[in-house]
């Protein structure tokens, strides 16, 4: 899934709930329709460790937001604000002059 870019942007490229199905899916060995829609911490964890290293994306989720996600369309929802966030500060930064470039 993309989202929307604003004028002189790229779209985003953000985590559909089909693809968090897959990523989790892969947790075990299952075929994406096994997966549950409730997730355990541990199907959490690794969800969140294959996401980072996917998206290149750093999740760094409280106590009280861990406990929060608890079904794929809220995984799904975390997920997906967290890529929307890290590009718009990597645009923010780009943007900002002076600013040192990755």
């Amino acid at each position: 899934m993309t989202s929307p870019a604003l004028p002189g942007r790229a779209e985003v490229r953000t985590p559909d709930r089909a693809e968090v199905r897959t990523i989790l899916a892969a947790f075990g060995q299952r075929a994406d329709e096994d997966v549950p829609e409730e997730l355990g911490s541990l199907e959490l964890t690794w969800l969140i460790a294959e996401f980072e290293q996917r998206y290149g994306v750093q999740l760094d989720l409280d106590d009280e937001q861990f406990e929060a996600v608890r079904t794929v369309d809220t995984a799904t929802e975390v997920l997906r604000a967290a890529v929307l966030a890290a590009a718009g500060a990597t645009a923010a930064t780009a943007a900002t002059p002076g600013a040192a470039q990755p």
